[in-house]
């Protein structure tokens, strides 16, 4: 990709952010819960997810009208999987990223990063240690790419976990897109997951 390339994509991405976010935030909450309660229902029949021995989640923020994928963390631990959920810890360069395991989601506070995360001191898991990460969206495309918030966070710390984990990234049918901008950087998930339909990524 070009130098002209790169600055054309990442315009897209900052306007599709802005638009995407709006439309998930007009979305009433009786809406939001029916359609975040399919894709559960959706995700619990992957045989990815029934296989899986461990798995990464993530809290959703109610503020910002995050696909609700709270029932998974009981669903999971009554399976006997392991559960981890993502961190973001400060370090010598400024900041590390990865999944930490919780026992329990009341282990999981905000530190000031956004989102709910586990302690400093609980165990980070290592890159073979995840069977299965379930990754938020605020848009996607049917390779399996996704927009996120910018912050590059996610696909810094995917990358890591992407050859042994099954990503599945999740979100609202009205955020999947014909296609998105990809840059270097941007990581593919393998499922995309939505309140109408299961996608085997067309780039896993």
């Amino acid at each position: 990709m070009t130098v002209d390339e790169t600055a054309l994509a990442a315009r897209v991405k900052v306007q599709l952010r802005k638009r995407l976010a709006h439309l998930r935030g007009a979305l009433p909450k009786a809406a939001a819960r029916a359609r975040s309660d399919r894709i559960v229902d959706s995700v619990l029949d992957l045989p990815a997810w029934r296989s899986a021995k461990s798995v990464a989640l993530f809290c959703p923020m109610a503020d910002k009208n995050e696909v609700d994928v709270s029932a998974l963390d009981p669903a999971a631990r009554a399976d006997g999987k392991r559960v981890a959920y993502p961190f973001m810890r400060r370090s010598a360069g400024g900041f590390s990223t990865g999944f930490a395991w919780a026992d329990s989601v009341t282990e999981l506070e905000n530190r000031g990063r956004g989102f709910p995360e586990p302690g400093p001191d609980a165990p980070a898991a290592a890159s073979t240690d995840l069977d299965l990460i379930l990754v938020a969206a605020l848009g996607v495309a049917p390779s399996g790419h996704r927009l996120g918030f910018g912050r590059g966070w996610y696909d810094a710390t995917l990358g890591e976990f992407r050859d042994h984990a099954v990503l599945v990234v999740v979100a609202f049918e009205f955020q999947l897109l014909v296609e998105l901008p990809v840059e270097a950087h941007d990581i593919a998930c393998h499922y995309v997951v939505t309140d109408e339909r299961v996608i085997a990524a067309a780039n896993p």
